[in-house]
């Protein structure tokens, strides 16, 4: 393997920091998932060291030789037949862009060779520099033995090697890869908006999110929500010992819906600890632009953030999530994942709904909207600085005991019945054209073969994957065939066949169309916080004045594209507000949202923009009209007051990339 190839592998290396657990290493409770979160031991061997060699065939070509070897973080691919390449095209294919490997057998009979594909989504290039990323397989032919047993022995080796690496389960030292190394498919609950940002959402994830995952081997059961707070319904109901993971297809507000309704379930402490996971497929895609940042990617958009975020979500991996507690002048309280915003921020959120046929572009047009038509708001903004320590004890213990543990017997409640609409359906159930030549694949361990799918636009056609004119096609040949034990989709699925359950029976108000935001019951107190209304205790910082803008945020992020906080990490337990003071000028404005694309608008000096890390903040609209946003979603306008939760949540974020670049 050539110098070219080894220093481009390095330059790619993650770096030393671990995930809090990987697909392979995945806790099942919360004294697990509190022991998986201390750091493992660093990896025994280095990227480049050689894990596997070997000579193989080429599929569909004929007459090609190639020697490949894996290392830790690539796939070595070195032609040498019919002619060694001076400078291999493509020899290198990074982990960190390969979704997954299966193992294939041919349906000729007297063919003796076995077949592994690797699914990679390499990127292209657009005028020398890299552009989107396009599915590439790679399919070889294991044929240095005699018997097809001895072959398939050694494509599921190599297969088995792959899949392990990607899902972060360690390999043996003696040499000896079997396919019962791997651990049972991870099983996601996905969620998916239909409308989310231009109503493609739905399409994209045919096309795009639902043919990735299934490469990678990943069991799922998707529904579509049809309404406001229909994910939070959901989530309230679910058996959430039968999921590793949530995961939105859509925009931030999906998401808000199913963090709220985790911390509404009388219990949210166990609940809320289950892994949420965001596919970007809405018009505001914060979180999944710091996901993309965590994972060492460039800033990308549109289709390409969704193929960036879904690499990461096969590889696995996760994060402890700070969550934002926000009460509302009512008294309500809400749980914030990504900010709260007052001012213009806010007023180009909301006004620029009616434009939400353009996607990501509406927010272009409301900033421009709002530049013309400029205003400054009055209030009081107070915090609790970042440094200083409250001036409240601390309680002695940690969260306070579920509901059901205070009222009931030692076992918890089952969560009450949900009401599911006759629309409630799964993957199965819904129409997916392109139908795949039989027998369809199969994932390890999938409660039921894969869902009939478009693989990016077209059919995953066996003749085009993995087979030429004049070849026999190649049949899925899985690592580990489905236990007979294996539960159900169905089991797994909290849909109900037959007639759905009435309202009445459920325990719950009926939905209704305009349906309030998610505002949730249980969650951890506020000590840091005194009653709204009530004097704040000492060390606190209060500023009063005009302003054009304030945002609390939590993530760097604060749109796919915007880096509002760029120092900030998914867990360092701080909220990071930003304001700019009254008096600013709009192109002075305008400076600042065009330098936020890059992180930078703190270094342009602007004497109006200030930035303060807090624990907890109190913000006082004095303006009598006004939006106040909670992640996007408008909430009642007035007084509210808010504290960081430190790791909270689990945030499903794949594994860390490039150093400097996690958010």
């Amino acid at each position: 393997m050539n110098g070219r190839l080894e220093a481009e592998e390095q330059r790619n290396q993650r770096p030393d920091q671990e995930l809090t657990w990987s697909w392979g290493h995945r806790p099942r409770s919360a004294l697990d998932r509190a022991e998986a979160m201390a750091p493992p031991p660093p990896p025994p061997l280095a990227a480049s060291t050689p894990l596997l060699h070997g000579e193989f065939g080429s599929y569909p070509a004929r007459g090609s030789r190639f020697a490949l070897t894996l290392t830790p973080q690539a796939l070595h691919i070195q032609r040498l037949r019919p002619k060694p390449e001076a400078r291999p095209r493509g020899g290198l294919v990074l982990l960190a862009e390969v979704s997954g490997c299966c193992t294939l057998r041919s349906r000729s009979l007297s063919d003796s060779a076995a077949y592994f594909c690797i699914y990679t989504y390499p990127q292209g290039r657009r005028g020398g520099r890299l552009g989107g990323r396009r599915r590439a397989p790679r399919t070889f032919r294991a044929d240095g033995a005699a018997t097809y047993e001895e072959n398939r022995a050694e494509a599921q080796r190599w297969a088995t090697a792959l899949m392990c690496l990607l899902r972060g389960v360690p390999l043996p030292g003696d040499g000896e890869i079997t396919p019962e190394l791997l651990p049972r498919p991870p099983r996601l609950f996905l969620l998916v908006n239909p409308f989310g940002g231009r109503g493609l959402a739905w399409q994209w994830c045919k096309n795009h999110v639902l043919p990735m995952i299934s490469e990678a081997g990943l069991s799922f059961n998707l529904i579509q929500t049809e309404r406001q707070n229909h994910a939070r319904e959901l989530v309230q109901g679910l058996n959430l010992s039968e999921w590793d993971g949530i995961v939105t297809v859509s925009g931030d507000g999906l998401l808000f819906e199913v963090l709220n309704g985790l911390l509404g379930r009388p219990d949210w402490e166990e609940a809320v600890k289950t892994p949420v996971g965001i596919l970007p497929c809405g018009s505001g895609n914060a979180l999944a632009g710091a996901v993309n940042q965590h994972g060492g990617f460039e800033p990308a958009l549109g289709v390409d953030l969704l193929l960036n975020c879904s690499l990461l979500l096969c590889r696995g991996g996760s994060r402890p999530l700070d969550l934002l507690s926000v009460t509302l002048a009512s008294g309500s309280r809400c749980f914030s994942f990504l900010s709260v915003a007052w001012g213009f921020v806010s007023d180009v959120d909301i006004q620029s709904e009616r434009f939400r046929a353009l996607g990501s572009a509406r927010f272009t047009l409301g900033t421009v909207l709002g530049l013309a038509n400029l205003h400054t708001y009055r209030g009081r903004l107070s915090y609790l600085p970042a440094a200083v320590e409250p001036a409240s004890p601390t309680p002695a213990h940690g969260l306070p005991r579920a509901k059901s543990e205070l009222t009931l017997a030692p076992a918890p409640a089952p969560a009450p019945p949900v009401a599911h609409s006759p629309l409630h359906r799964s993957v199965s159930d819904l129409p997916l054209p392109l139908p795949m030549p039989q027998p369809a694949l199969t994932s390890p361990g999938s409660p039921e073969p894969l869902p009939i799918l478009s693989l990016n636009g077209g059919g995953p056609e066996l003749a085009g994957d993995w087979g030429g004119a004049g070849d026999a096609p190649l049949s899925p040949d899985p690592l580990l065939p489905s236990p007979p034990s294996s539960p159900k989709a169905a089991l797994l699925s909290p849909i109900t066949e037959g007639v759905p359950e009435m309202p009445a029976s459920s325990g719950l108000p009926p939905p209704t169309p305009d349906a309030p935001e998610a505002i949730s019951t249980g969650g951890p107190p506020d000590h840091l916080l005194p009653p709204l209304g009530t004097p704040l205790p000492p060390g606190w910082v209060t500023l009063e004045g005009d302003f054009v803008l304030m945002l609390a945020i939590s993530p760097s992020h604060l749109g796919a594209d915007l880096v509002a906080a760029p120092h900030a990490r998914f867990d360092d337990g701080l909220v990071h507000l930003c304001w700019v003071r009254g008096g600013i000028s709009r192109a002075a404005l305008l400076r600042l949202f065009l330098a936020m694309e890059r992180g930078s608008h703190f270094n342009l000096g602007c004497p109006q923009l200030g930035y303060a890390a807090a624990r907890a903040f109190r913000l006082e609209p004095l303006t009598p009209r006004g939006v106040l946003t909670v992640d996007g979603e408008q909430v009642e306008y007035g007084p509210l007051q808010a504290q960081m939760h430190p790791g909270l949540g689990t945030l499903l974020t794949g594994p860390p990339g490039c150093p400097g670049r996690e958010p």
